[in-house]
């Protein structure tokens, strides 16, 4: 006998496409192995293990009776104190742990402010390409991800005037990803600074995604400026995750720096989505955002040399484009002209062994793009893909 029809869902929901790394992960599964082990590039996921100082608190924090209670639902005191210190120290202005809050995990962090910031029917300016999941929180939330284009002739680097032209009655935030996801792009301070005028003159919020910001290439050991004066706390709003810089995506660590007054509008949002981030990794960011600083640097470098390792790798291939690289990412454009970038990503998956998002998962007009994740394997793995991508058909 069939069952019943559903109930109808929310509509907002329903029509979001389906996650979109797992689908790309399920072509590997016609992978028959012949050209070596496959080679993993779709998701940025650290190429290393937590520090062995970082597991052992880890380990006594999830084993103690506090680490299973509730805790404050802008976070702990500990971390909130050691990340405003850290912050002011890398940004040469001052960062009080009130104009911070701990999140389980930059997503959400992104998910509450825009909830904050814009309802049903705003609008918020999203660079394209965009990373995927900013864009579902937004249609999630029936808000329109107004795309802002980034030429990749500029290094797909956004255009203040391009922006502005954008900027109507609906639009009320605009973001920015540095270094950024899925370009790899890192944007110079004197954009950003530019930005964040633009909003200031337009009434609209600033938010900064700096999730990569610990792996910016040697030399460059700040993204902008904008918090060495008062005056970015009416506009700027800048998110951050834990994961990638301490090894620890499992533990869903992310923060949100604003000016105190919102932090605190923001806490109403957290305690109906998460009433505290997780209690295990606060209990150690103290002790790990101070001690592990030559650690994180030392893995900035490791990841230095994996992007060009994976330049090199292509270098012999000038029919694959490398338009943009930088902390963990690159963004290739494929030889197949007229050919999907699903078509192309499936062909590598499925018979090369190697596995890559299409560009098509990060906005419109990239289907002349991959997305390659190159931060998670070894420099000696990257070297491979030469002969990997050397003679593809599709």
């Amino acid at each position: 006998m069939a069952s019943a029809a559903l109930n109808p869902i929310n509509p907002l929901i329903a029509d979001v496409g389906s996650p979109p790394i797992p689908e790309a992960q399920a072509w590997t599964k016609r992978y028959d192995g012949s050209r070596g082990p496959l080679i993993n590039l779709s998701q940025a996921v650290p190429g290393n293990a937590p520090h062995p100082g970082m597991l052992e608190r880890l380990a006594a924090s999830a084993g103690s009776p506090a680490g299973a209670q509730y805790g404050p639902i802008d976070g702990d005191s500990g971390p909130r104190e050691a990340y405003a210190a850290e912050l002011s120290r890398i940004y040469e202005g001052p960062i009080a742990p009130a104009d911070t809050a701990i999140t389980a995990g930059c997503n959400m962090a992104f998910f509450a402010v825009m909830m904050l910031l814009a309802r049903q029917g705003d609008a918020v300016l999203l660079p394209t390409p965009w990373y995927f999941n900013h864009q579902m929180s937004l249609d999630m939330l029936g808000i329109e991800a107004k795309p802002l284009p980034c030429r990749p002739e500029a290094g797909f680097v956004p255009r203040v005037e391009d922006a502005e032209a954008l900027i109507d009655d609906k639009v009320k935030a605009l973001v920015l990803v540095t270094p950024n996801n899925p370009t790899g792009a890192v944007y110079p301070a004197h954009v950003i600074e530019a930005f964040a005028d633009l909003c200031r003159r337009r009434g609209i919020y600033l938010v900064i995604d700096e999730t990569y910001r610990d792996f910016l290439p040697a030399g460059i050991n700040r993204a902008h400026g904008l918090f060495a004066t008062p005056n970015w706390r009416p506009t700027v709003i800048q998110l951050y995750s834990f994961s990638k810089s301490y090894a620890i995506p499992g533990h869903r660590m992310g923060a949100v720096v604003a000016d105190a007054g919102l932090i605190e509008q923001l806490g109403k949002i957290l305690d109906c989505i998460q009433i505290c981030a997780p209690r295990t990794a606060q209990a150690a960011l103290p002790w790990a955002i101070d001690a592990l600083r030559d650690w994180r640097e030392a893995n900035r470098a490791e990841i230095n040399v994996r992007a060009a390792t994976f330049h090199r790798a292509l270098e012999p291939l000038p029919e694959w484009k490398i338009e943009s690289v930088g902390a963990y990412f690159a963004y290739l454009r494929h030889p197949f002209a007229g050919v999907s970038s699903q078509a192309v990503a499936e062909k590598l998956a499925t018979e090369r062994g190697v596995l890559c998002l299409p560009g098509s998962y990060f906005g419109p007009g990239q289907e002349g793009h991959l997305r390659v994740a190159f931060a998670n394997v070894g420099a000696d793995i990257l070297t491979d893909l030469t002969d990997r991508f050397r003679g593809l058909s599709v």
